[in-house]
């Protein structure tokens, strides 16, 4: 039996009786109508592979010039759509202006049973055909978007950096659902990819979602995709970035940034493992390994009713917590002179190492940014950078910055520090949004959803 769903518009019911009959044994689905009125609402309520067209409904009609109306109107709403034209009134001129004009194939009435099926089952085959070059091409666009990335790998030798790694190798092979905590700039994005890279899906898309600069509104339109007409400037149909992400891996960072009516949405397609875009009704499957992450205390949260508990129960089958950079004592330095090799090949700079009294001043401060701001520090200090070893100077971290009356982070509660953080840059900046958020390694529109989140 063929793994496709076929679709039957024929306005004669003794066609459509013996169609059904003999197809629905050798395909998984057989959809019959009699109008092909109907057709925009039976696409949009249903998964179809390969339509089978009649090419004349008004009475007497042979000319096939409906046939072909309705051709053009079913490839518009899909190119790919895979139709075959049939007719009781065939000819060979007709035949080839159908081909031209976007069928696949075309076959007269009455047919042959064995004929009929092997048109169906050659269909089959140039649909599956299709759908794994465009699935390719998607996984094609994600590897380059990743290599233009340059994701780091984790770099790292503090005894919790260990564990931690010890723990991604059990989980990485599987698919459970993996929720990584951590300050910002620890590196989650890194652990993500890194899960990613290590698990069955290695060689399909990785999809990056970053929930806290999604626009609200935007929310199921970029998440689910929509139809065209969904909305004003929907002009053509769009796959969601959960569709895109099939047979891969979809990252969804600043989980916790999420209103509680978008966590019910996102609930829904977690547990339905389906998505439904924006102007149908029709679902469709979907097959992603789920890594979220967020510096929100998601616990806290759910008991203040800000964040669904059955949500939080459905994303962390595995949680993993980042160490801030300022506990992971000489992997600072680990970490420096890494980044020190990768923007030396960048800028064609060719600094060998980091003075001593360099290296004492990147052990002393505390990072409130962690890895991400050591990462900034050394990009900077290579392109400023004179000589052949960075001194300590050229990292331009001042005693101010060492020495400022700061709460102790250790005891405080994620939320607190962070607000502490937004507050300090912002004040740095003299209220300049773009560089206060720049510094922080956020967007301007999730500054200030912190901003006003805050009351700052």
């Amino acid at each position: 039996m063929l793994n496709t769903t076929v679709l039957i518009i024929d306005d004669d019911d003794d066609i459509l009786l013996s169609a059904r009959l003999f197809l629905k044994q050798q395909v998984k689905q057989v959809i019959t109508c009699k109008s092909p009125k109907e057709i925009n609402v039976l696409l949009s309520r249903n998964e179809v592979d390969i339509i089978l067209l009649d090419m004349n409904y008004q009475k007497g009609a042979s000319d096939g010039r409906e046939g072909l109306y309705w051709l053009e109107h079913i490839l518009s709403i899909d190119k790919d759509y895979v139709v075959i034209l049939m007719t009781a009134f065939g000819n060979v001129e007709l035949a080839v202006k159908a081909i031209k004009n976007g069928a696949t194939d075309f076959i007269l009435k009455p047919w042959e049973n064995e004929k009929l099926f092997a048109t169906i089952s050659a269909a089959s085959k140039l649909r599956e055909s299709t759908t794994k070059v465009q699935k390719l091409e998607k996984i094609h666009s994600s590897l380059q978007k990743d290599m233009a990335r340059g994701f780091e790998h984790i770099v790292g030798e503090a005894e919790g950096i260990k564990q931690l790694q010890n723990v991604l190798l059990k989980v990485a092979p599987t698919d459970a659902n993996v929720l990584i905590l951590g300050e910002n700039g620890t590196g989650k994005q890194v652990f993500a990819y890194e899960i990613h890279g290590n698990s069955q899906r290695k060689n399909q898309v990785f999809m990056h979602v970053d929930l806290g600069s999604l626009n609200e509104n935007l929310f199921e339109s970029e998440l689910f995709g929509y139809a065209r007409g969904a909305f004003t400037d929907a002009r053509e149909d769009k796959p969601g970035r959960f569709e895109l992400a099939d047979g891969g891996t979809i990252f969804l960072d600043e989980i916790g940034n999420l209103t509680l009516p978008l966590q019910a949405k996102l609930l829904s397609v977690l547990q339905n493992r389906t998505v439904v875009r924006l102007g149908e009704s029709k679902e469709r499957k979907v097959n992603v390994r789920l890594i979220t992450a967020t510096n929100m205390p998601l616990n806290d949260m759910v008991a203040k009713g800000t964040f669904r508990q059955d949500l939080l129960f459905r994303i962390n089958t595995v949680e993993l917590l980042l160490p801030p950079l300022r506990k992971r004592g000489t992997d600072i330095l680990l970490l420096a002179n890494h980044f020190l090799q990768v923007f030396n090949t960048k800028y064609h700079k060719e600094i060998r190492s980091l003075s001593h009294k360099a290296e004492d001043v990147l052990l002393n401060y505390k990072w409130p940014g962690n890895v991400r701001e050591l990462q900034h520090v050394l990009e900077r200090a290579v392109i400023m950078s004179d000589g052949k070893e960075i001194l300590e100077d050229d990292l331009q971290l001042s005693p101010q910055r060492f020495t400022q009356n700061i709460p102790v982070i250790d005891e405080m509660a994620l939320e607190d520090m962070e607000k502490m953080m937004v507050e300090k840059a912002i004040n740095k900046h003299k209220g300049n949004i773009s560089k206060a958020a720049a510094e922080l390694g956020l967007t301007r529109a999730a500054l200030y959803r912190r901003i006003e989140k805050f009351g700052i």
